[in-house]
């Protein structure tokens, strides 16, 4: 059964944690050059892989016990908490994209998996993800908010990023993130005292 909590609170944390990110940066590249809906078909496929593999390994974690879960979460979204709040704006910088010589739907969605599956490979949100499959122990419900957080980031970066990046400001953004992840780490840690 799906938790509409877990799903949404999955989902606002990792929207927020992945649109400061470089990905949201190389969709917007993607989408300027390509047509958008066969960038999101590549990005879709790759994120939905990502939380695959990462609620697989947070439904491994919580095998251990309960207490020593919660503390691991809660050093780990304290951890992300503070990558958040060191990055500098931009510090992902814009990786230069090649233009393939065609425009059909198997090489532009393949170049926006391939970027995707590379670039997120051990990023913040998929341990963000695996963090909340343990915490939560509903694989499905973390998995549809992580995917639908992770694409609906995609699809902003494809059409509107630049958009949203010119009326809300990207150190907001990765302020109010940090702020989710501060407070989850500390519950979590603070479950795993109270026991």
């Amino acid at each position: 059964m799906i938790s509409f909590t877990v799903t949404a609170l999955v989902f606002g944390v990792v929207f927020l944690a992945e649109l400061p990110d470089k990905t949201a940066l190389a969709g917007l590249v993607l989408g300027t050059r390509y047509r958008a809906s066969y960038v999101f078909a590549g990005a879709a496929a790759a994120f939905a892989l990502h939380v695959a593999l990462a609620v697989a390994a947070g439904s491994v974690l919580t095998l251990l016990p309960q207490q020593l879960v919660h503390a691991l979460t809660g050093v780990l979204f304290l951890g992300g908490a503070a990558v958040l709040l060191m990055t500098r704006d931009g510090a992902d910088g814009g990786a230069e994209v090649r233009k393939p010589e065609n425009q059909s739907f198997w090489k532009v969605s393949g170049a926006g998996f391939m970027l995707i599956l590379v670039a997120e490979f051990g990023d913040l949100t998929q341990i963000m993800t695996a963090n909340l499959a343990a915490r939560y122990d509903d694989p499905l419900s973390v998995g549809l908010g992580a995917v639908l957080a992770l694409w609906a980031v995609a699809g902003l970066g494809i059409v509107g990023g630049k958009a949203l990046m010119k009326r809300v400001p990207l150190r907001l953004i990765t302020k109010v993130a940090a702020l989710l992840m501060l407070g989850l780490g500390v519950w979590s840690l603070w479950e795993a005292v109270a026991g």
